[in-house]
């Protein structure tokens, strides 16, 4: 026997109960066939990419089965002739995922918290204050050039005429 994850999409015009019959109905034709579903997740009325069968929503059902080849056939042959499956797919898989498929885990997603937005990441704002070991800190404090420095240039400029007076040295020499 192989395994097998069979999605089908019942029109949203029945209920919740009457979708729950559907897929007893179709677990009984597997079992008849031999077959075994291991497990059936409900994922709701969720809206479609596009109108089927004049529907714009489907209630989904996946299924995970292990059963033989003629099983499968005779499932699809029933819901290719139940009115109420809008759509079905089934496809033969190496191993069945244990625990929650993606779509049910997705659907935990929406109670956590959303993460910000680029723009509230900082990459549109101003910068954070960098720590003192960083390059950048040094850089901004250049920019903005605290009392000390300045004070430290105001030095600088001081020693300049001197350097200047020696040079009146040197012309005091040549006329001597």
């Amino acid at each position: 026997m192989a395994f097998y994850e069979s999605v089908f999409i019942a029109r949203q015009d029945i209920a919740a109960p009457q979708v729950e019959t559907l897929t007893e109905n179709i677990t009984k034709i597997i079992e008849d066939e031999g077959g075994s579903v291991l497990k059936t997740e409900h994922w709701g009325l969720r809206s479609l990419a596009y109108r089927i069968k004049k529907n714009r929503k489907g209630h989904y059902v996946l299924l995970n089965v292990d059963s033989p080849a003629s099983a499968i056939a005779e499932m699809e042959r029933q819901m290719r002739i139940n009115e109420d499956v809008l759509r079905y797919m089934t496809i033969r898989v190496d191993e069945l995922e244990e625990g929650p498929s993606a779509i049910m885990r997705n659907r935990g997603s929406e109670d956590r918290p959303r993460r910000p937005r680029s723009d509230e990441d900082g990459d549109n704002s101003t910068p954070a204050p960098a720590d003192a070991g960083d390059a950048p800190a040094k850089e901004a404090v250049t920019e903005n050039a605290p009392v000390e420095e300045i004070a430290a240039e105001e030095v600088v400029a001081e020693e300049a005429p001197a350097a200047d007076d020696s040079d009146e040295t040197a012309t005091d020499k040549g006329d001597a």
